[in-house]
């Protein structure tokens, strides 16, 4: 096993607000962004798709998305409402994980379908796929997520440790057993933004790339710049302040003294559709 360690510095949430589409491209312009993923049912798609067909040198894929969490800024799902668990009452995307995972799975997986051939006819050259709050890793829909990943011949951003978020271990077991032979990444661990913290630290973003195990590691994070989101999300001051952190120098610094190694999606995607 090799000793080298790795970080895919992914941000999570584009096109969920312009906050979100700004810090992207800036740090991706620093080479400290290595992909992204966006969301497609949301407000600012448009927005990242263009930016996507601009600079198509830029590594984005699918945030597949199957909750709208926030109190006065929401979603719909592409595939439209319907009496089939994707929707609360009020016809948007559940708020929680756990009513979420209500849905029929055939209807799920029309709408995961849904957004990947959105992004594609939108002019993204989606280089991976993963979840937004987790929801599709739940033991109701891990195999969708599988099926989609070995029918597009994308990556997925999942790892060996996705047990303490709520995946099933030997569903998880199966999907690497699955995807591996056929150029899926075998991600040991899955690190994200402190969202028990108020805001972004040295400390804890030293803590955090200092404890990184050797292999790589999918780091999911939620940088954005001063923007809109500041009218509805609660966690505003955790983003905003993850973004100086990392555009400030502090994180490149710390990567350096760790001697960590940085990754994006595309090379795995490449390597996956030419095994």
């Amino acid at each position: 096993m090799t000793d080298t360690r790795t970080l895919i510095i992914h941000e999570d949430d584009l096109g969920g607000s312009h906050g979100a589409n700004l810090a992207f491209v800036e740090l991706w312009d620093m080479g400290l962004a290595t992909t992204g993923s966006v969301m497609v049912p949301c407000p600012w798609f448009p927005e990242i798709a263009q930016i996507a067909r601009r600079r198509p040198e830029m590594d984005m894929g699918v945030h597949l998305t199957l909750t709208s969490e926030w109190e006065s800024f929401r979603w719909r799902p592409l595939t439209g409402v319907a009496d089939n668990g994707l929707c609360d009452a009020d016809g948007y995307f559940w708020r929680r994980v756990a009513d979420a995972r209500r849905a029929d799975p055939d209807a799920v997986e029309a709408e995961l379908r849904a957004q990947i051939e959105t992004a594609l006819a939108a002019g993204i050259d989606v280089t991976h796929l993963d979840s937004h709050m987790g929801t599709v890793w739940q033991p109701e829909f891990l195999p969708i997520l599988v099926k989609l990943g070995r029918e597009y011949r994308l990556p997925l951003g999942i790892t060996r440790d996705l047990a303490r978020m709520g995946a099933d271990p030997a569903q998880l077991d199966a999907a690497f057993a699955e995807l591996v032979p056929l150029g899926q990444p075998d991600f040991v661990t899955y690190a994200t933004t402190p969202f028990d913290q108020p805001t972004a630290t040295e400390a804890h973003y030293r803590k955090m790339i200092a404890g990184l195990q050797p292999g790589v590691t999918f780091g999911a994070f939620h940088f954005t710049a001063p923007s809109d989101m500041e009218f509805f999300a609660p966690d505003i001051r955790l983003r905003t302040t993850e973004y100086d952190l990392f555009r400030d120098g502090t994180a490149r610094r710390l990567l350096e003294e760790a001697g960590i190694e940085l990754a994006g999606m595309r090379a795995y995607r490449d390597a996956m559709r030419s095994a």
